[in-house]
């Protein structure tokens, strides 16, 4: 094998594709020849999972930031977050030096002499998966991009570059070459299920396989309904309408094979608990039967902060909590199990207020998987509820007005105004600000809130209720109406709500946005079904693009009926003062000027 070195071989790439990387700023002892690393099979794997640690794009529990941005959460540390708009290079991902590290490894691979065969095509397999990962995150955000295989170039000064510098696909054949690559891969991986989810299997890539082709569907469909339909005029961006169907067809045929595997199931360990089922569903290792790809984390040395920063006040084991908070938005668009409106009932038909006995009791026969997503007023967490209380109501004049206090605050006979956990209206450090806390990835590990240890939670980045979602919906876009509604009622089913007799568009993204909270699906949902702009419109006080919170107060008149109830207010979340507004030009990120400068064969985006 001819000898080099496979850190410092970065460098062409960088020149042809993209800036310097950190590889090459490496000091010389930490470089190692091909030789060493592919004549020793633990330092083959070595590097693999070197390139499983680099693919954490996207939303996320690394970044519990990431989470305020749409409508989901919001800010609930110190003061307002001034985030109206979206950037122009959000969640983009431009990583060839990944890719040409990936096929560096790939040659060596194939040419090592101390893997049998069989090992050494299922690690090609999970290379090529990592690298199709890659190209999937490449091209939600930015549509087509250069497509180099297997291709490892070799810069040497003074050569003439222009044969590196590879045009942008078309955002089409970006989604083929995904599905292609997925296609021939599977087979090459384990049909069996890896520890925690950990490694990609056979039907890892059959769900990149499957999501790929219902993105490139979605486009296909969706953007040429557009008004004025987004795309370049070599197809960089933007897919034909006549591919919609082989799209949708390819992503059913692939959703059905998993599902039928019998590897996965939509985990039901707890039929009489259906929240804790959820939770533990999307939440819980041990023997768990649903998730087929996570980032998985395991102390010591492999942990993640979300459980730390997010944690109730009252629940806190460190000084660190309450940094985040679901919003109103998201738990109204859970149903009750025998009314599709979510809505939480506050006042009646008079505008009146509507009085319960216990806060959680506003929450009664929701849709299980709200209490499987987010801890709401008076739920448990840890096996005690968790107290949520803004202040307290008494009448003046026949006039219900509110008495509130810093968090904590207790009247003279030890009666609390305000809860240790708020939420409140201030400014203040690790109180809540919106009436919710996360359930969903909050651990429940001793110690996993504290600075010393932290949780190993894993993230799942495929789960078998995508399958069946993606079967839904792809079946729904082929007008196969049966099928969709066998689908969707698969995992209505596990939530306890009503099965439905027909889907309609407006269930998909409905269903989509409550099974897959906090999972880094639905920014990517709205941006495919070209309604991003429509929820997401900018408008102050729209019940969609403005943040909304709920805060509960304790009915504090004696003598009164009343006395010791409880009741809700909704209004706009203060920590957000901006509504959402995603433009047109969010649809695909910005094509970055220092790319172009280095391959100007690279083309920009719409509205740059």
């Amino acid at each position: 094998m001819k000898k080099h070195y496979i850190l410092t071989a970065v460098a062409a790439l960088a020149l042809s594709f993209g800036s310097c990387s950190d590889f090459l700023e490496r000091d010389p002892d930490q470089i190692l020849t091909e030789e060493q690393v592919f004549g020793d099979a633990n330092m083959i794997k070595s590097v693999l999972a070197n390139y499983y640690e680099r693919v954490r794009w996207g939303q996320n529990t690394e970044d519990s930031y990431s989470y305020i941005l749409l409508d989901e959460a919001c800010r609930s540390d110190g003061g307002p977050d001034n985030t109206q708009t979206f950037s122009d290079t959000q969640w983009r991902v431009y990583d060839y030096g990944l890719i040409r590290n990936i096929n560096q490894f790939l040659a060596g691979v194939r040419a090592a002499k101390v893997l049998d065969k069989d090992v050494q095509l299922s690690i090609e397999g999970e290379a090529r998966f990592l690298r199709a990962w890659t190209y999937f995150n490449m091209c939600r955000g930015m549509g087509g991009m250069p497509i180099v295989g297997d291709e490892v170039f070799e810069y040497k000064a003074g050569m003439d570059i222009t044969a590196m510098q590879y045009p942008r696909s078309t955002e089409a054949e970006l989604y083929d070459y995904i599905i292609k690559e997925c296609t021939e891969i599977a087979p090459l991986l384990s049909e069996a299920p890896s520890i925690n989810g950990a490694r990609a299997t056979k039907w890892a890539a059959l769900m990149l396989k499957a999501r790929a082709a219902l993105y490139a569907g979605s486009i296909a469909n969706y953007n040429n309904k557009m008004v004025n339909p987004i795309k370049t005029a070599g197809g960089e961006v933007g897919i034909p309408a006549d591919k919609a169907k082989g799209y949708y067809e390819t992503a059913l045929s692939t959703a059905k094979e998993v599902i039928a595997s019998g590897k996965y199931q939509l985990q039901n360990t707890k039929p009489n608990d259906k929240g804790k089922n959820f939770y533990e569903a999307v939440c819980v290792k041990e023997n768990n039967k649903e998730i087929i790809w996570a980032r998985d984390y395991k102390y010591p040395g492999q942990t993640v902060e979300f459980t730390k920063l997010n944690i109730p006040a009252t629940h806190a084991e460190d000084i660190d909590r309450c940094m985040y908070s679901p919003i109103l938005n998201l738990v109204e668009a859970f149903e009750y199990v025998d009314n599709r409106e979510g809505g939480i009932k506050t006042k009646d038909a008079q505008g009146n207020y509507i009085f319960y006995n216990k806060p959680e009791d506003a929450f009664a026969n929701k849709d299980a998987r709200l209490y499987g997503s987010i801890i709401y007023p008076g739920a448990p967490f840890k096996g005690m509820p968790v107290p949520l209380q803004a202040g307290r109501k008494s009448l003046e004049n026949g006039v219900w007005v509110s008495e509130t206090a810093k968090g904590g605050t207790t009247d003279a006979q030890g009666n609390v105004i305000t809860s240790f956990n708020g939420p409140t209206t201030t400014n203040e450090q690790f109180i809540n600000k919106s009436g919710f806390f996360f359930r969903k990835f909050l651990d429940e590990t001793p110690m996993s809130s504290t600075r010393g240890r932290n949780s190993d939670m894993w993230f799942p980045r495929f789960r078998f209720a995508e399958a069946v979602m993606i079967a839904a919906e792809a079946s729904f876009e082929l007008n196969k109406q049966a099928d969709a509604v066998t689908y969707i009622n698969m995992v209505r089913e596990r939530a306890g709500i009503q099965p439905l007799t027909v889907v309609t568009f407006d269930d998909i993204v409905q269903e989509n946005r409550v099974e897959f909270a906090f999972e880094d699906h639905r920014y990517w949902d709205l941006k495919r079904w070209r309604i991003a702009d429509k929820v997401w419109n900018g408008i102050p006080n729209d019940p969609n693009a403005q943040q909304y919170a709920l805060f509960p107060y304790v009915i504090n008149e004696p003598g009164n009926p009343n006395n010791g109830k409880w009741v809700f207010d909704k209004q706009p979340v203060h920590m957000a003062p901006y509504p959402r507004y995603f433009q047109p030009k969010h649809y695909y990120n910005f094509i970055d000027q220092g790319w172009i400068n280095n391959n100007p064969k690279l083309v920009k985006n719409p509205y740059q």
